[in-house]
């Protein structure tokens, strides 16, 4: 279900650092305008925010009339790799939420990268 929330957000904002899971839609909301200089209401973008244990998620996207919040929970003292740098937003691809809910780390050193194919750049 989360995937399916940002799998065709043009642009997804990683919330860094801890989040009072106390706010909901309008505190949130509230948070993406003032402390990130962001447009909530933009249906292309979707924010990620996480609590302080790293052990819940919630996605926010404005969707056409109203927004849509997800929340994750994880079970058994698993926790998300979760970047702790407080008061700063950081745009991540869609690879890197699949990543993020598999409990690996964003910024995967190993990771294979996305070649770009066009005719200056092939053999045919």
């Amino acid at each position: 279900m989360m995937k399916r929330i940002a799998e065709d957000a043009t642009r997804i904002f990683l919330a860094c650092g801890a989040t009072d899971f106390r706010k909901q839609i309008p505190g949130l909301v509230a948070a993406v305008t003032l402390s990130f200089k962001l447009d909530p209401y933009n249906g292309d973008c979707v924010f990620i925010f996480c609590n302080r244990k790293r052990d819940s998620i919630k996605v926010l996207r404005y969707d056409q009339n109203g927004f849509i919040l997800a929340t994750r929970k994880l079970l058994d003292d698993m926790k998300f790799q979760w970047p702790r740098t407080p008061e700063e937003v950081k745009e991540i691809s869609f690879q890197q939420v699949e990543w993020l809910l598999q409990g690996l780390e964003i910024e995967q050193k190993k990771a294979h990268h996305q070649v770009k194919i066009n005719h200056e750049n092939s053999c045919f």
